[in-house]
């Protein structure tokens, strides 16, 4: 009996716009917004760097720079305990109604087959960790941020959970626990996510981007859709990535700085 044999099946699961509509730390923004930790104009830029980011995502180390740097100065100064409170509430707000109850369907299954279910996504530990903990999921996968006296310093502890940062953590993860990686399952709408989708055995697109959509495609993995207007996107999604993958040649690109 090897490992192969006695590791643990899991099915990772992304957040934004795989489970849930929209963007977490744009809830918490705005929930933070709502409730005076920001002026406008603070909280305009911060979402002009993720704008910027979505558009870019991890071909501009500059951009992740300005990301993490962003990410930080959001909670910089505030007490986990307040932070904690307001996620929980901002959750029940913002987050369980704009979540895909097909995406939670899917990871129910699993949990009703046997296997655990976590979440692996670039939004705030703790906010991942309460997500996580609201659906009865295994565990969380978030970055995380440093905090010295039970305050946010507003520097990341670590790396920004992105792209094949996602891949890092998922197979330290699996060593520790003696996961089954080759017959485990992953899920994701964004193409950054394919080193996380191929480090698992059973990868799945749910609501793919233009890029993903085709890989998923050429490499028969399912592929789920809960968004309206699906078919024409199953239609034009093709096109789209055919022409960005293009045009992304042409955009020019910023050197980090330093």
């Amino acid at each position: 009996m090897g490992m192969e044999s006695t590791g643990k099946q899991v099915a990772f699961f992304d957040v934004d716009n795989t489970l849930l509509h929209g963007s977490t730390i744009f809830l918490l923004g705005r929930g933070m917004y709502k409730r005076g930790f920001f002026t406008r104009k603070e909280i305009s830029h911060f979402f002009l760097i993720n704008l910027l980011y979505l558009f870019k995502g991890t071909e501009d180390k500059g951009v992740i720079e300005k990301v993490q740097e962003a990410a930080c100065n959001f909670i910089r100064g505030h007490k986990v305990d307040d932070i904690a409170q307001l996620g929980a509430e901002v959750y029940d707000e913002f987050v369980s109604p704009a979540l895909w109850q097909g995406a939670i369907n899917i990871a129910q299954e699993h949990l009703n087959a046997g296997r655990e279910v976590w979440l692996v996504t670039a939004s705030p530990q703790g906010m991942a960790s309460l997500m996580a903990n609201r659906l009865g999921f295994s565990g969380a996968l978030g970055t995380c941020a440093k905090v010295e006296n039970d305050v946010y310093t507003g520097e990341i502890d670590g790396k920004l959970l992105h792209g094949v940062q996602k891949k890092i953590a998922v197979e330290e993860l699996a060593r520790e626990h003696n996961f089954d990686l080759e017959n485990s399952y992953a899920y994701s709408d964004s193409h950054h996510d394919l080193p996380l989708l191929n480090s698992v055995g059973n990868p799945a697109a749910i609501n793919p981007d233009g890029l993903l959509y085709l890989s998923a495609k050429e490499n028969h993995w399912p592929i789920y859709d809960f968004r309206r207007n699906k078919r024409l996107k199953a239609i034009f999604a093709p096109a789209l990535a055919r022409i960005g993958s293009k045009a992304i040649y042409l955009i020019p690109r910023r050197k980090a700085q330093r």
